[in-house]
């Protein structure tokens, strides 16, 4: 999927791209498992590509890492990016004055009864009436706008993301100060997006339709 303006300012991108050999990347994967360290190139060459295309400038940019994990730009402190990675897929978003989150997952098979209710509460009996495949694609859509809202937020799994209320079957609403986005017009795979207030207290961009139909 080529870059896609969501919102005023915020791009996202998914599919696959050849692995960064930014020397802070590298120097980065080093550390890692193999496995680990191939995922992580991957997701910065993406990334960096996301960059090179919609910021040039911010292309080669120090990227570092927050107290809780989560990816920042420490030079450009209003901007915001966030990565995804799902069964060798990778999803990336920028924005350039707000906090971002992105998130790609692959469904399962099926759902069971007990996370439905955990994740979609009231909201659970109608998912739950769908087929298997659908129910767990539906639930998959779901969690990737919760788990896209608490990335933005900076959060994780800590923000409880199991909390925020994301009805099913929906494009687009909000949680506290941030605008989740599921990306149903341009990805076959469940693709969620957020954005909330800029580094610097800025409002939150103004959610727009999408440009143009696209699939992964």
């Amino acid at each position: 999927m080529d870059p896609l303006e969501v919102a005023a300012g915020v791009w996202v991108a998914a599919g696959s791209a050849a692995p960064s050999n930014h020397d802070d990347d590298a120097r980065h994967a080093a550390a890692l498992p193999q496995w680990q360290a191939r995922r992580f190139l991957h997701g910065r060459g993406l990334l960096r590509q996301l960059l090179r295309t919609v910021a040039p400038p911010l292309a080669g940019a120090t990227i570092a890492y927050d107290r809780r994990g989560q990816p920042h730009l420490p030079d450009h402190p209003t901007a915001g990016i966030s990565v995804s990675h799902s069964a060798g897929m990778v999803a990336c978003a920028f924005a350039t004055e707000a906090r971002v989150g992105v998130d790609l997952q692959h469904p399962a098979a099926s759902v069971s009864s007990t996370l439905a209710h955990r994740l979609l509460r009231s909201h659970a009996p109608d998912v739950l009436a769908l087929p298997p495949a659908r129910a767990a694609e539906e639930l998959t859509w779901v969690w990737t706008a919760q788990e896209a809202c608490v990335k933005a937020a900076g959060a994780g799994l800590a923000g409880r993301p199991w909390d925020i209320d994301v009805p099913p079957r929906q494009h687009g609403g909000d949680w506290e100060t941030y605008r989740w986005m599921c990306l149903r017009a341009v990805s076959r795979t469940p693709l969620s997006c957020a954005v909330g207030s800029a580094a610097d207290g800025g409002d939150t961009p103004p959610h727009h339709p999408l440009q143009a139909p696209a699939s992964l």
